[in-house]
């Protein structure tokens, strides 16, 4: 069985990521490409698009959700994230239950006691209305009839996992602060979300492996599972193995893929990628080493946003007052300083409505 070492991987991941050349693609089809962005932050996944997209306009992102076609929803790990609506409808059903699983985690002992089905057709009744609500106002709705489990917890379940909820613009849009409005996705986008298969097959785990691997591939299932938050896609990827093809890493994992999705040469040179918070690309994987050192992996998990030199997390990254403030994580050469220099002032302008291009870069380590 072929190995493929770090370098390739990385390459892979980036190609498969719209990271290695700027894609000529509408924004949509690249929302789809990417199964989504995570995006609790609201204003990280522009960064994101700008970062792999040749000609990204801001108010193309925030056309689409206000029109309906992509929505702001918890889904992948219970993590907010932006996706297409058709695949929110279509993949909302299959999260149900780790969504549930992930909430009681963090909530077992408050919600100890209720029934969830119950909590979930009174929730439903209070939005029957069509209003949106914040979190908040739903649990509160309910507290006097739950009174135990605290608001939190009651909004937590009732908005994250028991009834599919969407972020309502303008929530998300760009260069707009607003706080979270929920509504139903059958209310906002008309219909409700797909059923399960009646007979117990999983054709919606299977189209989700695909999916990933296209856009994350080649990967191992520990990393499909890091990414959705899904523990029942063993069977799915049983079903459609024929259709894959293996490889190894450089541990002895077994790695899946596509047979026709890209592979670069691993020499083929990456590009200088400023990413946003909590990026697809690195969270993606369990096995983060493709992209990012295991001593910095910390950062992928606290909201640091990094820069990709030679495809690999080299710096981290904030704005200030205009100016794109740049702390590298290893010494830079002047090429280095040089490339990510032009970039960084392209960031800049893009962040500024180009009123500013200042890019500082602090002294490398040594």
């Amino acid at each position: 069985m072929t190995v493929l070492d770090t370098r390739a991987l990385n390459r892979a991941t980036l190609a498969r990521q719209l990271l290695l050349d700027h894609a000529d693609l509408p924004v949509l089809d690249a929302v789809t490409h990417l199964c989504g962005l995570q995006a609790q932050e609201p204003q990280e996944p522009f960064v994101g698009l700008w970062s792999r997209l040749g000609a990204f306009d801001p108010a193309d992102l925030s056309k689409l959700l206000i029109g309906r076609s992509v929505v702001r929803t918890h889904l992948m790990r219970r993590t907010v994230h932006l996706l297409a609506a058709d695949d929110v409808l279509a993949w909302r059903a299959r999260h149900d239950g780790m969504l549930r699983g992930r909430v009681l985690g963090a909530y077992r002992r408050e919600l100890d006691g209720v029934d969830l089905d119950e909590l979930a057709a009174a929730g439903l009744e209070v939005m029957s209305d069509g209003e949106p609500r914040s979190m908040g106002e739903l649990a509160r709705a309910l507290a006097e009839r739950w009174p135990g489990p605290g608001p939190r917890a009651l909004g937590e379940m009732l908005v994250a996992a028991l009834i599919p909820m969407v972020q309502l613009p303008p929530r998300g849009l760009w260069r707009t602060k607003a706080g979270v409005r929920n509504a139903p996705i059958s209310f906002w986008l008309g219909r409700a979300v797909d059923p399960p298969a009646a007979d117990g097959s999983d054709p919606v785990g299977q189209e989700l492996v695909r999916r990933y691997l296209a856009a994350y591939g080649p990967a191992a299932t520990a990393d499909l599972r890091a990414w959705s938050g899904l523990t029942g896609l063993p069977a799915a990827v049983a079903a459609i193995r024929d259709e894959l093809i293996s490889f190894r890493d450089e541990r002895g994992r077994e790695l899946l893929d596509l047979p026709d999705a890209p592979r670069p040469d691993p020499d083929t040179p990456a590009p200088v990628r400023f990413l946003p918070a909590f990026d697809n690309a690195i969270l993606g994987y369990h096995d983060r080493t493709r992209i990012i050192d295991d001593a910095h992996r910390g950062l992928s998990v606290a909201g640091e946003r990094v820069v990709l030199l030679d495809g690999r997390v080299a710096a981290t990254w904030t704005v200030q007052a205009g100016t794109v403030a740049i702390t590298p994580l290893r010494r830079f050469s002047h090429a280095d300083r040089a490339a990510v220099t032009e970039q960084g002032r392209a960031l800049a302008a893009f962040l500024s409505d180009h009123d500013s291009d200042r890019v500082q870069i602090t002294t490398s380590p040594c």
